[in-house]
């Protein structure tokens, strides 16, 4: 009788010896339980949780899990009426909540460094006849570094978030069964530091403990992180990890969000990674994407040129891009309002852009100018040259963000575009402005043809119609600030 994995077309001799190599992990370590992990649209993670016996079986058979989760919005509201005739078409597979399969990723095991004997795999999901549902988020991230490769290039990423920590005061807000809604209530919290004297001294002292956690955490996880700094907001800091390959990235910051938001609460802290948390005074998180093109028969840096194209100027991208480099910026811009909304996806992220905050307004580019969507940092001959896009917020799925560039990209390097001089005022009034609300960020990207077609337009009209449930609503809520303490900081 054939496995799952071998109907999936998994099966293979590598494969079979990294099972067998969990296995005797899981026995030398004495683990008990495993989480089974898959990330949703949302960039959330979700899953089943299994004794180590089943998780054994499930490693080549997988696990079964209600279609529907596939299906959410932000609420955790099914966004489709699967149970009415027709109220799934256009989502073949998922009708009548169907089960999928989550398939394990045997290299992903890890063990949980907060919890006793408690593994970890990273899963993607397959429908029940052996096929991977094309709507999933990591997938679209394969796809698309699939077609980058048959240009002959990889994409080397780095991450720089910001979010916000604080300390539990009351957990009953969140757990009285009496305040119990749909959804519901974060905990009462304060601050761990007061802010605005960014990256001092006294205020990472302030906030030893919570960052100890936080580094720990994201060391035993194996992630690459390079430093924790203290932001400018209240309670606000920021890690920065060093660069590797954009699937790695993306995988990495999905464990990072998770572990330090379990880690923390078990110590009496509530991490959040939603953008502008629900107080008067507070800064917006952003998620800074450093990236570069990699030569996949050299393994350099493809955005670097040697010297600057002759007759070119800072404010001329071939100054210190290479060719493939400057056309893959121009790609971004031409793609950057299409964009937006998959690396901000929430209607909190949307008031980030503003004038003078660090943050983008629109869409241009700056020779190192942290006022610009895209930042070009390096110089010719320096292999650090790459390209940093300010527009993501923290919450967003690291998947669809990557994706998103990789396609935007593509495109650049097949019209061989090439990107308008670097402004030096990122926030001038005429300006080409980034999409200002999650609606209209939905529909710049079904303006986007080219993006929506990279995309697939049956993933365009899914992406679509689970935020256009959570911004219908948003504008039914009577209370905006509740809204957003519920949505967002409860849950991101």
């Amino acid at each position: 009788m054939t496995s799952f994995a071998q109907r999936c077309g998994l099966e293979s001799s590598e494969r079979d010896a990294e099972c067998r190599r969990v296995a005797q992990l899981i026995e030398a370590s004495g683990i008990e339980l495993v989480r089974f992990g898959w990330c949703d649209a949302h960039g959330m993670l979700r899953g089943k949780t299994l004794t180590a016996k089943a998780a054994l079986r499930a490693l080549h058979d997988g696990v079964g899990m209600v279609g529907t989760l596939m299906l959410k919005d932000t609420a955790d509201r099914t966004a489709w009426k699967v149970f009415e005739p027709g109220g799934a078409d256009g989502l073949p597979g998922f009708a009548g909540a169907a089960n999928l399969m989550l398939m394990p990723d045997p290299q992903s095991f890890t063990v949980l460094p907060w919890l006793e004997r408690t593994g970890w795999l990273r899963c993607q999901p397959w429908f029940g006849d052996g096929t991977p549902v094309p709507l999933d988020a990591r997938g679209m991230l394969q796809t698309a570094l699939a077609q980058l490769g048959k240009k002959g290039y990889g994409l080397k990423t780095g991450l720089e978030v910001e979010f916000h920590i604080y300390r539990i005061t009351d957990t009953r807000p969140q757990l009285d069964p009496e305040l119990a809604a749909w959804p519901g209530l974060p905990p009462t919290v304060e601050m761990i530091h007061p802010g605005y004297n960014l990256q001092a001294e006294a205020m990472s002292d302030m906030s030893d403990e919570p960052l100890r956690i936080v580094q720990r955490t994201a060391q035993a996880l194996g992630l690459p992180l390079q430093s924790l700094e203290i932001e400018l907001g209240p309670s606000q800091v920021e890690a920065v990890f060093d660069a590797t390959d954009a699937l790695t990235a993306a995988d990495q910051m999905v464990l990072f969000r998770n572990g330090v938001r379990q880690a923390l609460r078990r110590a009496g802290y509530h991490a959040t990674f939603m953008c502008r948390p629900p107080f008067p005074n507070i800064m917006s998180s952003g998620w800074h994407l450093h990236q570069s093109l990699v030569d996949l028969k050299t393994g350099r840096n493809a955005c670097v040129r040697d010297t600057p194209a002759p007759g070119t100027t800072r404010a001329d991208a071939t100054h210190t891009l290479s060719e493939a480099g400057a056309h893959w910026l121009a790609g971004l811009l031409s793609h950057a309002r299409g964009m937006t909304v998959l690396c901000t996806p929430t209607i909190n992220g949307f008031a980030r852009f503003r004038p003078n905050a660090l943050a983008p307004q629109a869409a241009l580019w700056g020779q190192d100018n942290r006022g610009a969507m895209l930042r070009v940092v390096g110089a010719a001959g320096d292999n650090a040259t790459r390209i940093e896009n300010r527009v993501g917020e923290p919450a967003a799925s690291p998947y669809l963000y990557m994706a998103a560039q990789i396609h935007a990209g593509l495109d650049g390097l097949a019209r061989a575009a090439l990107p308008p001089p670097a402004s030096e005022s990122p926030y001038a009034a005429d300006n080409q402005k980034l999409p200002s609300s999650l609606g209209e960020g939905l529909e710049a990207l079904r303006a986007d043809s080219a993006l929506c077609a990279a995309l697939g337009e049956d993933f365009v009209r899914y992406f679509c119609r689970i935020k256009q449930s959570e911004i219908d609503r948003h504008a039914q809520a009577e209370d905006k600030t509740d809204f957003e303490r519920r949505e967002y900081f409860a849950r991101t």
